[in-house]
């Protein structure tokens, strides 16, 4: 009998077994959309297309080299435009070089200055401002009173002594967006530090007997890192308009480098032109593309990463 009624049950048993796994599998599935469509789809295609993607392979999708061009094909419409050939599909610049090469080109010097110049002043300021909120006193003053002076910095000015005493190069672009925006890390990693220091884990950690470097390191960094990640992300546009502003002035990326402020520089005479408008409205809307698309990120991160706006 035992046996008839094992027979019996375990193929019910079975089968709902397998439907708990089917339901299961299918509530993962639909929680697997679910977060897909939260995402920022339009931002994030929008910088792979422009920015990410270029900046990777442009050596394989660049039809032309950047720097070398042909004054028999200067100023060269558009291939939408009368007179425009697919040779070149976005048009030529003033000395006949091709706009989309330098376009692609150029996003890899964006991505390049952007990532060490936020890493570096990420990593400055990340430290001064933890230390700052942590030991508190004449070290919090100290601190605090030379993100005052960095805050204060005219940039543009800084960047125009800088190039008239070392020269135009990357280097001196990298060097003055790092002197404004460290104080900026320090500043929120300070705030944030101060609201973290006084919990109890913290207090924990000192009564245990961790050294100050590791509650710093193993408690306070880690509580302070998301806040950190959303304004390096809202910085990268940041940075990128401050790069070509300073190469606009002649104070960046130097010539004959692909830098998208020096694309806008070489035709702002023939911006108000029907002939020559593309060369510097084409980078100029790659500038705002990619701008646009990483404040939108940043802002979903935000809403992602705090606390605050998850409970709302």
């Amino acid at each position: 009998m035992a046996a008839e009624e094992r027979a019996s049950t375990t193929p019910a048993a079975s089968d709902e077994v397998v439907e708990g796994a089917r339901t299961e599998g299918r509530s993962r599935v639909t929680g697997y959309l679910a977060e897909v469509r939260r995402l920022p789809l339009f931002p994030i295609a929008i910088l792979l297309v422009v920015l990410v993607i270029p900046a990777i392979f442009a050596n394989q999708i660049a039809p032309h080299d950047p720097t070398r061009g042909s004054l028999g094909n200067r100023l060269a419409p558009p291939v939408w435009q009368e007179g425009g050939s697919a040779e070149h599909i976005l048009g030529t610049d003033k000395v006949g070089r091709d706009i989309l090469s330098r376009i692609l080109y150029g996003s890899r010097i964006s991505v390049v200055i952007a990532m060490i110049a936020i890493v570096v002043s990420g990593i400055i300021g990340t430290a001064l401002g933890i230390t700052a909120g942590y030991w508190g006193g004449w070290v919090d003053a100290l601190i605090m009173r030379l993100v005052d002076i960095s805050l204060s910095i005219p940039i543009i000015l800084l960047g125009l002594v800088l190039v008239a005493a070392l020269g135009p190069r990357t280097s001196t672009v990298i060097g003055v967006i790092v002197v404004l925006l460290w104080s900026r890390y320090a500043r929120l990693a300070r705030g944030e530090t101060l609201a973290v220091r006084v919990q109890d884990f913290v207090s924990r950690a000192q009564v245990a007997g961790s050294s100050h470097v590791r509650i710093m390191s193993k408690h306070i960094l880690p509580n302070v890192f998301n806040s950190l990640v959303v304004l390096a992300t809202l910085q990268v546009g940041f940075v990128i308009i401050l790069e070509s502003t300073l190469s606009f002035l002649g104070a960046g990326v130097p010539r004959p480098n692909p830098a998208w402020g020096l694309m806008v520089a070489d035709g702002r005479e023939l911006v108000a032109s029907e002939k020559g408008w593309w060369v510097s409205l084409l980078p100029g809307l790659a500038i705002m593309l990619v701008v646009l698309s990483m404040n939108l990120l940043g802002d979903w991160l935000r809403d992602r990463l705090d606390p605050k706006q998850r409970q709302v």
